[in-house]
């Protein structure tokens, strides 16, 4: 596992007027970590790629700024060229004035905004769209996943058309980890795909494959799309373990019934149609040469 450090944080007029202590604290348990990150990187950028990270937000005021921060902090001190993709999905909280207000003294953050909320899907699909480096990576706003460990995922990105993280401690409730259970085993049955961790917010593509390859589902599906999208190409991916934190605001929408069955429909509608277009000799665009071994960290 690679570790980080405290850096100062972005100079900005707006805050989480609601910001645990934890959020510091959680910041100071950082600091050896992105200390070991530096004195690896030295003074050469992480990855010579660009970046485009994606950041899905729905209802993410207490969080949303603190995670903003701590993108920008240490993206400007990995030196890389970036820029930082804010998705507000229809939030009727003051996420979308809070991110606008940092876009106005950060050139490398943008909003990009939905009127009404469409769901988790299709933010990352708008997010998607607009990206403009060379490299794409998402995660979730809120907080439970720290930015430093997409640094382990550099390496691997020329060998591999993605690098995918798994959860090495899930810090959820046995209600949603038993839900993802059950949806790992069916996307398994449904869509032959079988990893660790399907809904991991934490992915690095190559942006080339996102833009070819546009997603059809816009609900909580999107990442078992992205997935079966990828190995149908003949492309190949890695599985490394990141850390998962535990959240310190705003609320979790994956366990809504209205989530879990949008999901649902959603996958047996597009795993039949998929298949219907197989069947029909359909032939997906293909992606660069790469192992097609899927090992595991």
């Amino acid at each position: 596992m690679i570790e980080v450090c405290e850096m100062r944080p972005v100079e900005s007029n707006v805050f989480d007027d609601r910001r645990s202590v934890s959020t510091i604290e959680r910041r100071d348990m950082f600091a050896e970590r992105e200390q070991c990150c530096m004195s690896e990187c030295g003074n050469t950028p992480a990855s010579s790629h660009s970046l485009s990270v994606v950041l899905p937000a729905y209802n993410e005021e207490q969080v949303i700024a603190s995670t903003i921060s701590d993108v920008l902090n240490v993206l400007n001190t990995w030196q890389m060229d970036f820029e930082v993709l804010v998705v507000n999905d229809g939030s009727i909280d003051r996420t979308g004035a809070i991110v606008a207000a940092l876009a106005d003294t950060h050139p490398q953050l943008r909003l990009i905004t939905h009127p009404t909320n469409q769901g988790y899907g299709a933010a990352l699909v708008s997010g998607f769209a607009a990206a403009t480096k060379e490299l794409t990576f998402f995660m979730d706003s809120d907080g439970q996943f720290d930015i430093r460990d997409v640094h382990m995922f550099f390496p691997f990105i020329e060998e591999y058309d993605a690098v995918i993280g798994y959860r090495i401690d899930r810090q959820d409730s046995w209600m949603r980890k038993l839900n993802a259970w059950g949806w790992k085993q069916l996307v398994g049955w449904e869509l032959g795909l079988r990893v660790r961790d399907i809904d991991c917010a934490f992915k690095l593509l190559h942006t080339e494959f996102l833009h070819q390859h546009p997603l059809e589902t816009r609900g909580a599906m999107i990442n078992a799309e992205l997935l079966y999208r990828l190995t149908r190409a003949g492309g190949s991916y890695r599985e490394i373990g990141v850390h998962h934190l535990s959240r310190i605001g705003g609320r979790a929408t994956g366990a809504k019934f209205s989530v879990i069955l949008r999901a649902l429909r959603e996958l047996f509608l597009y795993a039949r149609k998929w298949q219907q277009e197989e069947q029909g000799h359909t032939t997906p665009h293909t992606v660069r040469q790469r192992p097609r071994s899927v090992p595991n960290d």
